[in-house]
């Protein structure tokens, strides 16, 4: 709809009227009644051909009609979805000494050793209590005596099972537990 200034305009979506003092591209200038000069956006906007039109509120034509319908037209978001996971753990524990304590450097083997196996007997026991199934205990690979006492640990469970956590995302280095949540807890 092309406007030309002197045109006295409406705006769509509020209740205000006023003439066209200005036209820059797309954006018209509309002075209110009251003196106040607003900007819009040409699509704002409608033509008022006389006053009796205004007051019938039968302005409607083909542009206004679109944009009322845009409106009310629900506009629903598309959920993507993702493919269940099942095969990832819920809960890693890198049991690496540099990320369990600062300290390391002033430790014995033996206390690191026990260090390490007191948070993986922690973390295990929190993912019993908050039935969080699956837990990934990532312990490199090393000489393989955490991973050893690892699985003394685990076997004094009689509620879960281990093995060797997905390679391509840990290589030789974890353990994957897999927690059965009905067994009752003695």
């Amino acid at each position: 709809m092309m406007f030309k200034i002197g045109d006295k305009v409406s705006v769509l979506d509020e209740d205000l009227t006023g003439l066209v003092v200005k036209i820059l591209g797309d954006t018209i200038t509309m002075e209110d009644e009251n003196g106040f000069e607003m900007d819009f956006s040409k699509k704002e906007l409608v033509l008022i051909k006389n006053e009796s039109q205004l007051k019938r509120n039968s302005f409607l034509d083909v542009s206004l009609s679109d944009v009322i319908n845009e409106k009310e037209t629900v506009k629903r978001k598309t959920i993507t979805k993702k493919p269940k996971e099942r095969f990832e753990p819920t809960m890693e524990v890198d049991l690496h000494i540099h990320q369990l304590t600062d300290k390391s450097s002033r430790m014995s083997n033996h206390d690191m050793l026990t260090l390490q196996l007191d948070t993986a007997r922690k973390k295990l026991e929190f993912a019993i209590r908050n039935r969080i199934q699956k837990v990934v205990f990532i312990h490199g690979v090393g000489e393989g005596v955490l991973k050893i006492e690892l699985e003394y640990l685990f076997g004094r469970y009689g509620n879960l099972k281990f093995y060797e956590a997905n390679y391509q995302k840990y290589g030789l280095g974890a353990t994957e537990v897999y927690i059965f949540q009905n067994v009752s807890a003695d």
